[in-house]
């Protein structure tokens, strides 16, 4: 039987295919013998409730990858609307801050990982499993801890571009 060759899709296709996902905003944070990073991530999904587990994925050349690796914790922050300087500042675009974390003001909760004020909602997490998917991890993680009620204006990206929710009620 002839099979047929396997096709590679070009990156900038796919790229511009998921300009089309609209996600919210999320900082992901850690803490590693008193150092501490994070990065702007919208690939954060909730896996289940009991267990507490949720995933993220995280480009393995990063400085948050190497701390969440060897901590085995993180903190994960959502952003309300009103914290596009926060997201830009730990997606790299602000490069002349080097301690992001510093630039912002944070709290704790159990595992010691930053968590950012002023966002919507924060969840406090141990790693429990890990996947290598070609130069990205997949961290799943039970949440240790979580607050945050839902309400406020979530920061939202799509197509390149932060927008605000809005009903259609």
């Amino acid at each position: 039987m002839e099979t047929s060759p396997v096709m590679t899709l070009d990156p900038e296709a796919l790229r511009s295919a998921m300009r089309a996902w609209t996600a919210g905003v999320t900082v992901v944070t850690t803490v590693y013998e008193g150092e501490m990073h994070g990065m702007t991530v919208n690939s954060f999904t909730s896996i289940s409730l009991i267990p507490p587990l949720l995933t993220i994925s995280l480009q393995q050349h990063t400085r948050t990858h190497e701390l969440v690796t060897k901590s085995r914790v993180f903190g994960l922050t959502i952003l309300s609307a009103d914290q596009v300087r926060v997201s830009d500042l730990f997606a790299g675009r602000m490069p002349e801050v080097e301690d992001r974390v510093a630039a912002v003001k944070t709290e704790t909760l159990v595992s010691g990982s930053p968590l950012i004020v002023g966002g919507l909602a924060w969840l406090d997490c141990r790693v429990v499993q890990t996947y290598d998917a070609s130069a990205t991890t997949l961290f799943i993680a039970e949440a240790v801890a979580a607050r945050g009620t839902g309400s406020g204006e979530p920061l939202i990206y799509h197509n390149r571009e932060y927008w605000k929710l809005s009903s259609l009620k």
